[in-house]
């Protein structure tokens, strides 16, 4: 069934599906009134020769150049080959799609001033399987994303290129083999295809739902650790967390305590620690923490894909046009590089409690290193080097890109937000967290087969879907194949699945 964009209701899952699983959508039929209306209002305004920016003026440093009659349409081709200056390979299909999503949601509200048939292209080639080819940089995250933006837009001409059924074709060749008009472009229609921070905000909203997949993860991958280190589970009490009040928190350890229900571990006969490390007893509030700003970042994303990020906005009930900053990408960077920094925050406590396995004066009567054969054999040693490694160079993406403003356009534009460089490192902080949590979960599973106890059920099943793909560690072999398969089936949600199917979801 179609997913409807109405300006109103579009959500992070409906973007991924739409993004990611190829859902169809359609454009609300009150929605499509708004666009008429609106666009009827440009029409009389552009006629009544008022002036308004990016419709009869120039853009930028030129806003206040104005155009005769004769230059305002071509005026938008210029606009759009101008801004398709990006650089770099081409951004994933997902991400493209997403943008494609978001931008028809923003016109449905009715304030962009295009013509209908703008927002109902850009549906049919979702729907039938045209993406633009988009180049991954150029876009600093003000006046929206301006330069991978028009590279969309220039299909609106029937130029520029696209993906259509596994090749890159020019496109009009696109269009053509998918039955789908050129609508070209006439006043205002141009520029209101490129406003808006919508790749930012397509990537983010992506990024989001696959964080919170990796978060629940990592409550699996420490449950495991805790379970294997014998922890004390006081410190898990859901009621201790509700004492204090942070809903991350408490979601964190209701979710570890889910995976450790039915351990030997909580029957009282074995002896633990009065206080474990901190990388232990305190995952539930880092964790927590982790999912608060997930929360925050979420809100914001949904706001920012629900609301009109045009300059100017057309108001047609006031007749009236107003011109501002709505395309500022800083209320979506700025939370993307906190949650950025908090998954790096997270991968740093998975390889602390990877740390307390391998190291015989913290494992608790672990073997060193995970191997029975310590001397001749390093056992997971140099599973730790990998680990740090990609710490550190998440530790580097993780500065802040909203801070690093570079002035444009003659100082015209002279505070961006950079929040495409967000979304890019934001990318890689990912896909290292898959790899570091995927080495804490191989770790943990190799020490959970030295204990002779029965685990929650959680952990057990988390424990034996990693055996299915990685063997215990008896004597040492290269460990590159088992830390890239690790990853993968992190980045997978397999294990994910299975223990929300014994254990019930974990949040």
């Amino acid at each position: 069934m179609a997913i409807v964009l109405d300006g109103e209701s579009l959500t992070i899952e409906k973007l991924v599906s739409i993004a990611r699983h190829n859902e169809e959508v359609e454009i609300a039929p009150a929605a499509l009134q708004r666009i008429k209306e609106c666009r009827a209002m440009l029409e009389d305004k552009i006629k009544a020769h008022e002036i308004m920016y990016g419709v009869n003026t120039g853009i930028g440093e030129f806003s206040e150049i104005v155009l005769n009659d004769d230059q305002i349409k071509d005026f938008q081709k210029y606009l759009i080959y101008n801004h398709a200056a990006g650089i770099g390979e081409p951004a994933p299909i997902e991400h493209v799609r997403g943008a494609m999503a978001g931008r028809i949601n923003v016109m449905c509200k009715g304030r962009s001033g295009c013509r209908p048939e703008i927002p109902l292209t850009f549906a049919e080639m979702l729907n039938r399987g045209v993406t633009p080819v988009v180049c991954q940089k150029g876009s600093v995250g003000a006046c929206g994303d301006l330069a991978p933006m028009s590279q969309i837009a220039l299909l609106m001409m029937g130029e520029g290129e696209a993906f259509y059924r596994g090749e890159r074709l020019p496109g009009k060749v696109a269009m053509d083999k998918a039955g789908i008009e050129v609508p070209g472009l006439e006043a205002r229609d141009g520029l209101a295809c490129i406003n808006g921070s919508n790749l930012i905000t397509a990537i983010s909203a992506l990024q989001l739902y696959d964080i919170n997949c990796w978060l629940k993860q990592a409550e699996i991958g420490c449950a495991m650790t805790l379970e294997a280190l014998l922890a004390n589970m006081k410190p898990y009490d859901v009621r201790l967390h509700e004492a204090r009040g942070f809903a991350g928190a408490v979601r964190s350890a209701r979710a570890l305590m889910k995976c450790i229900e039915g351990s030997d571990l909580l029957t009282g006969k074995f002896k633990t620690k009065v206080q474990d490390a901190y990388s232990m007893r305190s995952s539930p509030q880092v964790i927590g923490a982790v999912h608060d700003a997930i929360a925050y970042a979420r809100k914001q994303v949904e706001i920012e894909l629900n609301g009109v990020g045009d300059n100017p906005i057309f108001m047609p009930e006031y007749k009236l046009t107003l011109t501002g900053a709505n395309f500022q990408g800083s209320p979506v960077s700025l939370p993307m590089d906190m949650v950025g920094a908090a998954v790096t925050m997270v991968c740093v406590l998975s390889e602390r409690r990877l740390n307390r396995l391998t190291n015989p004066n913290l494992s608790v009567g672990l073997p060193a290193f995970l191997t029975k054969g310590a001397g001749m054999f390093s056992g997971m040693m140099l599973s730790q080097y990998t680990a740090d490694t990609l710490i550190v160079e998440q530790r580097i993406l993780s500065a802040p890109a909203s801070t690093m403003s570079i002035p444009a356009a003659a100082d015209q534009e002279d505070f961006v937000s950079m929040g495409m460089n967000t979304a890019l490192k934001n990318v890689q902080i990912l896909d290292n967290a898959y790899g570091v949590l995927g080495i804490e979960m191989m770790a943990a599973a190799q020490a959970l087969d030295f204990r002779e106890f029965s685990p929650g059920k959680g952990v057990a099943t988390a424990k034996a879907v990693i055996r299915k793909h990685v063997e215990h560690l008896e004597e040492d072999r290269p460990l590159y194949n088992d830390h890239n398969c690790m990853k993968a089936l992190v980045k997978s949600c397999e294990i994910l699945e299975a223990v929300e199917k014994t254990v019930g979801s974990l949040g």
